[in-house]
């Protein structure tokens, strides 16, 4: 019988809302951020965007936002005060106080995201029904004209910046091909997927150096000596998933966030879309700046900068999983534990070290602690969709520990890659903070 995949996309609610000082007045629906974001994340789990690629579209999506808010907010620094590579005049035709920017500034997220999506297409009718809106909140058609004017304007900026960063070269390099010997990452069950961007380390980042500046140490020494400390890694894995905590279980569903998820039964294969890893952090990050009350324009520019270390956490980790090409804990465990043992989560389709989750997780809870606080409290409701209930956290850097560890919980990683994962993360989130220092981009909290 042929097999069948389908897909069932879950209802998504990401990114919340608002941020900035605080808001003196409730922000209008039609400036609700949330609901720009969360098209845009409705879109990318139907195209099945693998994470790295999520996460570089999520920064583009927020960038001419992001300079619309600048070219109207002298408290907000431009981006090219603390990204090298971003020498763009932002200037654009119409003068300010002709549009209104916040207005501009959410079309441009769904503008930027038609134009770069795949199914971009889809986003018309968000943008038709976002126009309709604000003709229900009697803003007048000049200004609606010309926000939209200027939304373009910005867009069409953004994505000449986006062509210069070697992401369209990808598709020409060579195709990639599983390395022979043991201690290699091979595909995994059940759909051994190939390599998902193998090449990614050669994209252009946003305010780290290079993809290299931050190569965690080398992971444990590959062996199948039972009394080897990679062997005991493994086991370790092995072990705790014979009889997890209801709270292990818990925490590993709450961060799967696997756009990849495929069970089956019987002949068919039935797919699940989820939310990406970065997607995740976009929702927190809507989450905790409308807790805040914070205003729209700061809104933009936490929203912003969470998108920019989301690419730069990814590529930076991506550079070190295929230099390291480590197997996963699925494929040693069949092969010199238990032939017949699967994880709790599906194995992601790309090299075990370092962990993903860690480095990205630990570098946005960096960013955010200096922006926000460190010990800002919150309640995180992304995975409602997913089944998954909701999880309370005391600071950004709790959410991050906790979703690094729910990789082991879930039998995907190591302990090694957990924990380099995390120090990388770090300083992916160290570095730029440093740098925002620098251009005087402030803490609002």
């Amino acid at each position: 019988m042929i097999k069948k995949l389908l897909f069932f996309a879950a209802t998504i609610l990401l990114c919340r809302s608002a941020v900035a000082q605080p808001a003196k007045a409730p922000t209008p629906a039609y400036l609700a951020l949330d609901k720009a974001i969360n098209s845009i994340s409705a879109v990318m789990i139907h195209d099945v965007v693998n994470p790295p690629a999520a996460a570089r579209y999520y920064n583009y999506f927020m960038l001419g936002a992001y300079n619309l808010v600048a070219l109207n907010n002298k408290d907000i620094v431009p981006l090219s005060n603390f990204i090298k590579s971003y020498k763009l005049d932002n200037s654009i035709s119409i003068a300010p106080g002709k549009y209104d920017y916040r207005i501009a500034a959410v079309y441009c997220i769904l503008e930027t995201g038609k134009q770069m999506l795949p199914s971009g297409f889809m986003l018309q009718d968000d943008e038709d029904k976002y126009i309709d809106l604000l003709k229900k909140n009697n803003i007048s058609d000049e200004v609606i004209k010309s926000s939209v004017a200027a939304a373009v304007e910005m867009t069409a900026k953004v994505l000449g910046f986006t062509r210069s960063d070697d992401y369209n070269r990808l598709s020409g390099k060579l195709r990639y091909t599983p390395l022979k010997g043991s201690k290699n990452w091979y595909p995994t069950p059940p759909m051994y997927m190939e390599a998902v961007e193998p090449n990614w380390k050669t994209v252009r980042p946003m305010m780290i150096d290079s993809s290299r500046q931050f190569i965690p140490a080398r992971p444990t020494a590959f062996s199948t000596d039972s009394t080897s400390e990679f062997y005991k890694q493994a086991y370790e894995v092995y072990k705790i998933s014979q009889h997890p905590s209801t709270e292990q279980v818990n925490i590993a569903s709450f961060w799967d966030c696997n756009p990849f998820a495929v069970t089956t039964s019987g002949h068919m294969m039935i797919g699940f879309k989820k939310i990406s890893p970065g997607g995740h952090w976009m929702n927190i990050v809507g989450i905790v700046t409308k807790k805040a009350n914070l205003s729209f324009d700061a809104s933009v520019q936490v929203l912003a900068l969470e998108g920019i270390t989301l690419m730069d956490a990814f590529i930076s980790c991506w550079d070190e999983k295929y230099r390291s090409n480590g197997i996963r804990p699925e494929t040693y465990i069949n092969r010199y534990i238990d032939n017949k043992w699967t994880p709790f989560l599906q194995t992601p389709p790309f090299p075990e070290y370092p962990s993903g989750h860690a480095v990205l997780s630990n570098a946005s809870a960096t960013v955010l602690s200096y922006l926000l606080g460190d010990h800002f409290e919150y309640t995180d409701d992304s995975e409602i969709p997913y089944g998954v209930g909701p999880r309370n956290f005391k600071s950004f850097i709790q959410a991050a520990e906790e979703a690094s560890v729910s990789r082991f919980y879930g039998g995907i990683h190591f302990r090694d890659a957990i924990e380099n994962g995390n120090k990388q993360g770090r300083d992916v989130g160290e570095d730029i903070v440093k740098k925002l220092k620098a251009a005087k981009v402030l803490q609002l909290k």
